[in-house]
C-alpha cells in the first residue's frame, strides 16, 4: 500500500494540522513539516516567513533517500532520525513509515527537546496515518477520484462563453 495515493479528507487533515501545532508549541519549534518520502509536502505548521516549504519537503526527502542509501551500505535498513545543525537555524527529521516529520528550529529550542517530543508525537501521526491510508484505499476502491465528473463538464469550464 506505499505506492497507493494518499486522498486526505478534511478531518483526517485537521487532525494532522493539531498534532503539528501542538508539536511546534511544545519543541519551541519554527516550523513542523509532514512530507511523503517522495517529496511531496503533506501539512505545514509554523513561522513560515519566506521559507520556501515545498523545496524543504523535496529536499528533506532526497536527503533521507540520500542516507538510506548509506545505512544500506553499512548494513542498516535505514537511519530514523536526521539532524543537522547550523548557526541559527536547524532541521531534525523522523521518519515516520511512508511520511517524514521535518521539525526547523533555532535557538529557542534545543536538539534534544525536538528529538524528545517528535518521538511522543510519532505514534500519534503513524496512528492517524493508518486510518488515512485505510480511508485512501476504501475511496479508490469505491470510486476513483473525480469519477463523476464528465469531458462535457471539464470542456465548460475552459470554454469561453
Amino acid at each position: 500500500m506505499a505506492d497507493s495515493p494518499i486522498l486526505m479528507r478534511e478531518q483526517r487533515y485537521h487532525q494532522i494540522k493539531a498534532v503539528l501545532a501542538r508539536l511546534r508549541l511544545d519543541a519551541a519549534a519554527r516550523v513542523v513539516v509532514l512530507v511523503e518520502k517522495d517529496g511531496q509536502q503533506l501539512a505545514v505548521h509554523g513561522e513560515l516567513g519566506e521559507l520556501d516549504t515545498t523545496s524543504l519537503a523535496a529536499l528533506a526527502a532526497g536527503n533521507v533517500a540520500a542516507t538510506g542509501g548509506m545505512a544500506q551500505l553499512i548494513g542498516e535498513k535505514e537511519f530514523p532520525t536526521l539532524s543537522h545543525e547550523g548557526e541559527r537555524e536547524s532541521i531534525h527529521i523522523s521518519v515516520i513509515g511512508r511520511v517524514l516529520l521535518v521539525v526547523v528550529f533555532d535557538e529557542r529550542s534545543s536538539l534534544g527537546l525536538v528529538k524528545l517530543r517528535s518521538k511522543q508525537v510519532s505514534p500519534e501521526i503513524a496512528a492517524a496515518l493508518v486510518e488515512i491510508e485505510r480511508e485512501s484505499q476504501d475511496s479508490l476502491n469505491n470510486a476513483p477520484p473525480f469519477a463523476e465528473i464528465t469531458d462535457d463538464e471539464i470542456d465548460s469550464l475552459f470554454s469561453q462563453t
